[in-house]
Parts: C-alpha cells; structure tokens; sequence
C-alpha cells in the first residue's frame, strides 16, 4: 500500500527528530557492526588476492544476512493471523521504526554539537576527541577552525549517508535496500580504509558503497540548494561552488553535499593536504554549525518530500515497489 510505506517514512523522519538513536545494544547498526566484526578475521590472507576475495564475501553474506531477515520479518507481517487495520497499524509501527534506524539526523546533530560545547569551554583536546567519532583523518593537531570544517564536513556528508541514501533505498526496494544500504555503508566504514590492515579486505565494501551513494549525493547537492534558497542562505553560491568543487575530493560522491554546504554558508572547507572547497573564509562560528544543522533537516524533509514520496507512489502504481 502507498499509505502504508509514506505512513511508515513520516513516522522514521519523525521519531528520528523527536528522539533520535537508541543505544548502542539495541540499535541493528551496532548489531551489524559488531557481525561485520566476527567476520572481518575470516577474510585476512597472506595474498592480497585471497584477501579481497574475502572482502567480496564479506559484502555478500552480510547483505544477505540483513536483506533476508527483512523479508522474512515482512512475510510474517503480512500473514499475521489478526485483523486488517490491527496488522497494518502494526506494519506501520514496526517498519517505521526499524526504517528510523537506518536514518541519523539528530545522532548527527548531537555530535556536532558536542564538539561545539567542547571548544566553548575552551577543550580542544576534548573537541578533537569528539570529532574524530565522525571523521575520517587524524584531528589530534587540528586548530579550532580546522575542528569546525570538519564538523560542517561530515553534517553534509552524514546528510547523504545517515538520511537521503537510505530514504533513496527504501523508496525503490523497501526496508531491505534500507538496510542494505546502511550494511555496505557501515562496512565502509568500518573497513574501507586505505591502509595496510584493509586496503585489500575493505576495496569491494568501498566500491559498493561508492556506486549506492552516486544517485543520492547529487540528488542531495541539488536538494541542498533548494534548502539554501528557503533558510535565506547564498543558493546561488552553492550551485556555483558544488559544480566547480564536486571533484576536488577523492570520493566521487561526497564532494556534492560538501560543496554545496560550503557554497550556501559562504565558508571554505578544507582537509588538510587532500582538498579546498569553496572561495569563503576558513574562520567559523557556531551559527555555521547550527546552519549546517538546519540545512540538513530542511534537506531531509525535502528529499523525502521530491524524491522518496513521487519514486515510491510512481513504483506502486507501476506494481514495481516491493511493499506495495
């Protein structure tokens, strides 16, 4: 049923800005993480070909794992034994929260902000304890503005992994591309790294994740600057800076939501001997970050809005959609 699916991304988008993550013991990221975990050691080799081998079974049996335990949970769902309007309030209830899950709006806004508390009382070591939760670089020698251009940095690209990616999936394959799509997100970032350890084991979990996340980072650059022109900041400046910067990062993707923030914040964002975006000044405060803040929820609702809704309701009609 279309209502049923849009009913169950209002109340994901909902509970998400109400009440944010659950703890970690009761959240299936963290179960994921940690079954990701117990089987990151099968896939270590003395031959770099055996280990990316593993890093392919690694992606596929975990995807597996998590995409069969979603359509197993919709069939039982939909053979419950009680009565029309009971089940559907209780496919509602459950698929929206388990869709809540795989969006992090406010656990994003929560880190951002206590990185922002940390460099109010003046903490810098704390703050850049915080931000490395975040980030993937070394923050231990990073001053204050550097620490803020990669909090700003990862609110814009947490808007495309934490929310729109997954809205995306959900909106072509149900909670099973949700979920996917957060496991090879989560695998990436877990073992994706370019090093020595998972150079090898993490190259098939980052190309997923590269090739998932092509679609939803440009439709969220272009989302971006809408939310730029209704918040009142420069749009015309995000449009400019996202099309000229998009590639100056190494991911193909992440360099659309980034640009655009740097562009509409009127900031430059900067990693530290990898890449510059943006022609502002690298000097921030904390109205960027609370900026940032509202560009990524406006952002959400309308991605949510222009793209999940009219993909959702179009492949329903279609009788494409999954949990149509």
């Amino acid at each position: 049923m279309i209502l049923e699916s849009l009913l169950m991304v209002s109340l994901a988008l909902f509970l998400d800005f109400m009440l944010g993550d659950p703890k970690n013991k009761y959240h299936p990221t963290a179960w994921i993480g940690k079954f990701i975990a117990k089987l990151v050691p099968f896939t270590k080799n003395d031959s770099p070909k055996l280990e990316k081998l593993g890093g392919v079974f690694l992606v596929l049996i975990v995807t597996s794992v998590v995409a069969s335990f979603l359509v197993i949970l919709e069939i039982g769902l939909e053979r419950m034994s009680i009565t029309y309007y009971v089940g559907l309030f209780v496919s509602i209830a459950i698929g929206g929260i388990l869709l809540k899950t795989t969006i992090a709006i406010k656990g994003m806004e929560r880190h951002a902000i206590g990185v922002l508390n940390a460099l109010e009382r003046g903490n810098l070591s704390d703050a850049r304890a915080k931000l490395a939760l975040i980030v993937k670089r070394d923050t231990k020698d990073l001053d204050k503005n550097h620490i803020l251009s990669g909090v700003l940095e990862s609110i814009s690209e947490n808007t495309v992994d934490g929310v729109t990616g997954s809205l995306f999936y959900f909106a072509l394959f149900g909670l099973p591309g949700a979920f996917v799509y957060r496991t090879v997100n989560t695998i990436d970032a877990m073992v994706g790294y370019k090093t020595s350890l998972f150079k090898n084991v993490g190259w098939f979990g980052a190309n997923c994740d590269k090739i998932l996340n092509y679609i939803p980072a440009r439709l969220t650059g272009l989302v971006m600057i809408l939310s730029a022109m209704i918040l009142g900041k420069n749009w015309k400046m995000s449009y400019q800076i996202m099309k000229r910067d998009r590639k100056n990062t190494e991911s193909p993707n992440a360099g659309y939501p980034m640009a655009a923030l740097a562009g509409a914040l009127e900031t430059r964002f900067e990693k530290i001997d990898h890449y510059s975006l943006g022609d502002g000044s690298l000097e921030f405060s904390k109205s960027h970050v609370k900026s940032a803040i509202k560009m990524m929820k406006l952002t959400s609702i309308l991605f949510c809005a222009i793209v999940t809704v009219p993909i959702i309701v179009t492949l329903s009609y279609l009788g494409w959609w999954i949990h149509a």
